[in-house]
């Protein structure tokens, strides 16, 4: 596994491969559909939201405040990607993020930025929500949660070890693509196969 530590810098992204674990320790910024669409209609991130060299988690988390008053993460699962594909070119471009992390992965014109500005898709686990929010050691601050509500807020966290693939590098490469391409000519090759047993 590939150590990844914030601040990400474009060297760190443009060295990883499609197919790399990463364990990723510092800050991410947690950001759904809500977020992305008011950054792409030109919205300003609060103060205190640094998305310049860092990472954008689709994400919403299950978030409590205990007993001393603290947010404690209790579910930190990854929410399917391609809801965001009309904005995140942009928001890549304009923010500076260095890595999106989500789940299903994200179409070309996400794919041409990661690889115009540098930047990588890091691809969770769907379906270990628990597992994952083990990694966060700590909630930094929650902004725009009166305007998004919990789900849809930007929930800065601090992780340690948390695990992702790269499946979109910084170098036009998509594994999701890949097994599109690979499932399409397998199926074309059954319904072909069916085709030629039912006239000999």
């Amino acid at each position: 596994m590939i150590p990844l530590n914030y601040p990400f810098t474009e060297e760190q992204i443009r060295a990883l491969q499609v197919g790399d674990e990463v364990g990723i320790t510092g800050v991410v910024f947690t950001g759904r559909d809500a977020v992305h669409k008011y950054l792409h209609e030109g919205g300003s991130l609060p103060t205190g939201v640094q998305l310049r060299g860092g990472i954008i988690y689709h994400c919403g988390p299950v978030v409590l405040m205990d007993a001393a008053g603290q947010w404690q993460v209790t579910a930190a699962g990854p929410t399917t990607s391609i809801r965001e594909e009309p904005y995140q070119a942009q928001i890549i471009r304009d923010f500076g993020i260095r890595g999106v992390i989500g789940k299903g992965g994200m179409g070309d014109k996400t794919s041409a930025a990661c690889r115009e500005y540098g930047c990588v898709y890091l691809h969770a686990i769907g379906g270990a929500a628990q597992v994952l929010a083990e990694c966060v050691r700590k909630v930094r601050g929650v902004y725009m949660l009166e305007e998004f509500g919990s789900p849809e807020a930007i929930w800065e966290l601090e992780v340690e070890n948390f695990p992702a693939v790269v499946t979109m590098d910084s170098h036009g490469k998509s594994l999701h693509r890949e097994v599109f391409a690979a499932s399409q000519s397998a199926l074309a090759e059954r319904i072909a196969s069916k085709a030629g047993a039912r006239h000999p």
